[in-house]
Formats: structure tokens, C-alpha cells, sequence
């Protein structure tokens, strides 16, 4: 019997995104709790754990019982540590394929909306918008060679896109890596 999910701010479709599996029914490393709903992102902890609930993640006890971060780098300025506090102990990552990169905006982390490529940005509409807002890696335009990049980006293909959403602005950005 699946449960309802604790909400995620910066994180709010984490069962679309895939971060959370529900193929088979685990015990939770920190509650030692069995659960239909696991997570299956990274985890950057000197322990090895395998399997977390949603709800120990989202009170924060797995991170702190482990000494562990869902996320370590971001792109940008969050000036609040309860924001930074809430994307490091208490927010379920992505999976990217060189490291796992939260963009913010806003003095703010956007909010994570899945894995894309051109097609899906252009199905979304936001292909156009992506390109215009620049690179929040280096809080700049994007090159010609990029753009030509991002127009031909398949998603699950040699180049990765991961789509984000200012919380405050509602602008779309656009992160990606290769493999």
C-alpha cells in the first residue's frame, strides 16, 4: 500500500523524477521501518546506507544520524542556512551523471523538475526560455557551441539535461553534463 509522500519544496515530483522507486518493499536504514517507497538517489555519508524512507528524509534524522548530505554543490547565492540546511539534510537529490549541481536564483534553490531534452523542452515550451536565462553555471549567457548543444540534447543521450524552476520567479533553467 503506497503512502502519500512528505511534501519537498525543492524537490515536489520526486516519484516522476525517479529519485524515489517503489519496485519492492525495504527497510528503512534509519527507522528500520518497512516501506513501499525508497530512495534511490545519492547519498554522501561516510556510512554506507542503503535504503532511506521518504519521512526520514524529510525530517531530517537519516541525514543527521549518518553525518550525511543529499546534496553538496550548488550554483549561485542562498544567503538563509535554514534554505541550505532544507536542500542538504532534508531534500532527496537527483542523479547526474559527472556530480549532482542544485541551481538557485532568487537568493534561493529552484526547485527540481525532472531529466530532459530538447523534445521536452520544446513539449514544456521552455526550450527558448532555458537558452535565454543563461547558464546558471557561470551566471551567463550560453555560447553558440552551447545552444547547439542544448537544440540537439536527447534526453538519457550523451548529453543530460535537468530542468529547474525559480520558486519565486518562476523562471526555468537549465543544467546539464555530459558522460
Amino acid at each position: 500500500m503506497k503512502k502519500e509522500l512528505p511534501f519537498f519544496k525543492y524537490h515536489p515530483d520526486p516519484l516522476k523524477t525517479g529519485t524515489f522507486k517503489t519496485d519492492k518493499t525495504v527497510v528503512c536504514d534509519y527507522c528500520g521501518k518497512e516501506t513501499d517507497v525508497y530512495y534511490s538517489g545519492p547519498f554522501y555519508s561516510i556510512e554506507d546506507v542503503e535504503y532511506l524512507c521518504p519521512e526520514c528524509i524529510a525530517n531530517g534524522e537519516a541525514s543527521k544520524k549518518f553525518d550525511g548530505d543529499f546534496i553538496d554543490i550548488y550554483f549561485g547565492k542562498v544567503s538563509d542556512e535554514e534554505k541550505i540546511d532544507e536542500l542538504t539534510h532534508r531534500t532527496p537529490s537527483y542523479c547526474g551523471w559527472q556530480q549532482e549541481i542544485w541551481v538557485t536564483h532568487c537568493d534561493d534553490f529552484c526547485a527540481f523538475l525532472g531529466y530532459v531534452g530538447a523534445k521536452e523542452l520544446k513539449e514544456i515550451g521552455v526550450l527558448e526560455e532555458v537558452i535565454e536565462n543563461g547558464s546558471p553555471e557561470f551566471n551567463a549567457e550560453w555560447s553558440e557551441e552551447q545552444i547547439e548543444i542544448i537544440k540537439n540534447m536527447v534526453n538519457g543521450g550523451h548529453v543530460q539535461g535537468y530542468l529547474f524552476k525559480c520558486l519565486h520567479c518562476g523562471k526555468h533553467f537549465l543544467y546539464y553534463d555530459v558522460d
